[in-house]
């Protein structure tokens, strides 16, 4: 490195870090920010080195570069590293950018929220994180909702995974249809759909409690002096 910026950039503005994120290096990475690399600039495409290391899925990347990123919500237009992270099925990375703060229902025009791009990509072991961690089951892209997605793809585990935290089979997105009526004849979507009916009391309270708690304050419930069997009820254990 003597002789040559540590931030040296190429014509689209990608640095060494970037690219060492992006291959998953983690020595190089780190051999570059113990020298002064800058860890927030961004390319022009709008990728910052986070933004790379969770395409990449380096679980190593992600710790390191977050040990030096002032924020995790510096989304810049396609390119948000939650969103990278979870439609990519990288859920340990996924877990790192939560227990940082980063914002789980956060929308993107064309994106739409993390557990939507999720939903998407069929990133089912990322929606139940996602879902865990108290995203909004309603909150997708625009009027187009995560059950919408789900049921496009047709991945019956999702769909039942989406239900199970209270998704509303019955909204509308902006061409007027519901979820249900996407679902392709005879699929084992429609027939799983058609058989679960509304949701139960047990179901509802559950859902209740959560909502009542918040997103903040459900890390802290397996803290509380509660039964062990309701606890992991609660959270879905």
């Amino acid at each position: 490195m003597e002789g040559f910026p540590v931030d040296i950039l190429t014509m689209d503005r990608v640095s060494p870090l970037h690219e060492a994120c992006l291959g998953g290096h983690y020595s190089c990475a780190e051999f570059l920010l113990e020298n002064g690399a800058n860890v927030e600039l961004v390319s022009a495409d709008g990728a910052t080195p986070l933004f790379n290391a969770c395409r990449f899925g380096s679980v190593a990347c992600v710790r390191l570069i977050l040990r030096h990123c002032t924020s995790t919500n510096l989304a810049r237009h396609l390119a948000s590293p939650i969103h990278e992270a979870a439609k990519r099925g990288h859920r340990e990375c996924l877990e790192l950018l939560l227990s940082h703060g980063a914002y789980v229902d956060l929308e993107l025009p064309g994106l739409g929220t993390p557990l939507y791009a999720a939903c998407q990509a069929q990133a089912t072991s990322c929606v139940d994180r996602l879902l865990q961690s108290g995203a909004d089951v309603q909150a997708g892209c625009g009027r187009d909702t995560p059950l919408h997605v789900a049921v496009r793809g047709g991945g019956v585990r999702l769909v039942e995974l989406l239900m199970d935290y209270g998704a509303d089979g019955c909204c509308r997105n902006s061409d007027g249809k519901t979820p249900l009526e996407l679902a392709s004849a005879d699929s084992m979507v429609r027939i799983m759909m058609q058989k679960r009916g509304p949701c139960t009391l047990r179901q509802l309270c559950r859902l209740c409690i959560r909502r009542s708690l918040g997103r903040v304050r459900l890390d802290r419930m397996s803290g509380l002096q509660l039964p062990h069997r309701l606890k992991a009820f609660l959270l879905y254990q």
